[in-house]
């Protein structure tokens, strides 16, 4: 598996995911529910998949260290603010999820202007943080699909992805405080 033919694959697997993006948002603003809920399952076991290739074959690669992050931030930014534009999702929750992500991408941006190198691992908060807001979507989604009473589960984890997000920003933003001191 570590030969040539085979060093794209999770990477191919990634642009995937952008694919797939558009056709969520489509699926959700024409309220096609239950393809939406399959497009973004679909998603998010690409997401699995893609990473457990690279790790499990050793088929890392520089390119999907950068792209892989940046699909999931295209398919959560996209997911969220769309759901909240149709009034599945509470809009506080949509702008404190991008907000984080703005955040983020603006702070290694200043980095990188400033020649200052950032350490772009992402932190265990960060990765709860990813599975509960990616949770948060599927539930949304699955309850508009099927028809389920998830309230308050929704509300629940809503609450979660909240706490997690703030934590999440928080950590980033002091660790590139500190990256960016003296």
């Amino acid at each position: 598996m570590r030969s040539l033919y085979f060093r794209w694959l999770p990477n191919f697997i990634t642009i995937g995911r952008f694919v797939l993006t558009p056709a969520a948002i489509d699926m959700i603003v024409t309220e096609n529910w239950p393809a939406a809920f399959a497009v973004f399952a679909l998603a998010g076991a690409s997401d699995a998949l893609d990473g457990w290739l690279a790790k499990r074959f050793d088929l890392r690669t520089e390119l999907g260290a950068v792209l892989d992050p940046l699909a999931d931030k295209a398919l959560i930014v996209s997911i969220y603010a769309t759901l909240a534009l149709v009034g599945a999702l509470p809009a506080w929750i949509a702008l404190l999820v991008i907000s984080r992500d703005v955040l983020i991408i603006g702070a290694v941006a200043v980095s990188w202007l400033l020649q200052r190198r950032i350490d772009l691992a992402p932190l265990p908060v960060s990765k709860a943080n990813t599975a509960a807001q990616l949770a948060l979507a599927a539930l949304v989604l699955a309850g508009r699909a099927f028809a389920l009473p998830l309230d308050g589960a929704v509300a629940a984890l809503a609450a979660a992805v909240a706490a997690l997000t703030a934590l999440s920003a928080t950590v980033y933003l002091w660790r590139w405080v500190k990256n960016m001191g003296p």
